[in-house]
């Protein structure tokens, strides 16, 4: 966002020139403020990952440094910046962008952004696998299917723990192949000789536990992307339901969406 576009954003609730402005709270401003800055910081547009001083700031934002101030306390506990007196405001790492608007694998968008690694926790078949798995692949009640558990790395930071569940017809065969460096979904069209379809994704956000916050190096109660994604071949059928667990503070989440008449829930 430019610095205008910022500025006006932030001047039509905190202009100093504003007496209503002043009376609304400065949390609620500095909440705003944090908005500008963060799309900011999303949008690459800090040269060197380095934010202006406090004073630079408000006057391009049309808000107080006090605001400003607290704006950036809430950048930092997200984890987004860091402070330190004498070298200033830094952006700690730059989010990765994933699209939700093309049916990619994680690895498919992260090789974009450095080497990606697979540490394979769990690859095997499931004789009775859960209900609603066997539900969501349209598999007999009680019967199996294929789990495979695998800790993603962008050059050597983990990212997400994915777990997949997979129709057997399609994951046995994937136990044989190479699981740490290639891609489920190139797996999947490779074995079934099909292409992927379409797929339903449900995304939330949860606390980390502490076995997802231990291999992913994040604190416990950590904000994390859930992903669930259910996806399908070509001809419609259910091969693969996924659950991601990815990292909010490394990750974002982005589309581009169009107005047209809306579309019943599947």
């Amino acid at each position: 966002m430019g610095e205008a576009n910022g500025a006006d954003a932030v001047n039509a609730v905190d202009s100093a020139s504003s007496p209503g402005a002043r009376l609304r709270p400065r949390a609620e401003r500095a909440r705003q403020v944090a908005d500008v800055l963060r799309q900011r910081i999303t949008a690459d547009a800090f040269a060197g990952g380095v934010l202006p001083d406090e004073r630079v700031l408000g006057q391009s934002l049309g808000a107080g440094r006090n605001v400003v101030r607290e704006a950036l306390g809430l950048l930092r506990d997200e984890g987004l910046i860091t402070r330190r007196r004498g070298i200033g405001t830094r952006v700690t790492a730059p989010k990765l962008g994933h699209g939700l608007d093309r049916l990619t694998g994680l690895a498919e968008t992260l090789t974009a952004y450095g080497t990606v690694t697979n540490e394979v926790r769990a690859a095997h078949v499931v004789p009775h696998a859960p209900r609603d798995v066997t539900e969501r692949l349209c598999l007999p009640e009680g019967g199996e299917a294929v789990c495979l558990e695998r800790l993603r790395s962008l050059d050597g930071t983990p990212l997400s723990v994915d777990t997949s569940w997979l129709t057997p017809d399609v994951g046995r065969p994937l136990l044989d192949r190479d699981l740490i460096h290639r891609d489920v979904f190139d797996l999947i069209e490779e074995v079934t000789g099909t292409p992927l379809g379409s797929a339903d994704v449900t995304v939330h956000a949860v606390a980390a536990d502490g076995d997802t916050a231990r291999l992913l190096g994040i604190g416990e109660g950590a904000v994390l992307f859930a992903i669930e994604r259910l996806t399908r071949l070509a001809d419609g059928r259910p091969v693969d339901a996924e659950t991601l667990r990815v990292r909010a503070d490394r990750m974002m989440l982005r589309t581009r969406l169009h107005r047209g008449p809306s579309s019943p829930n599947p």
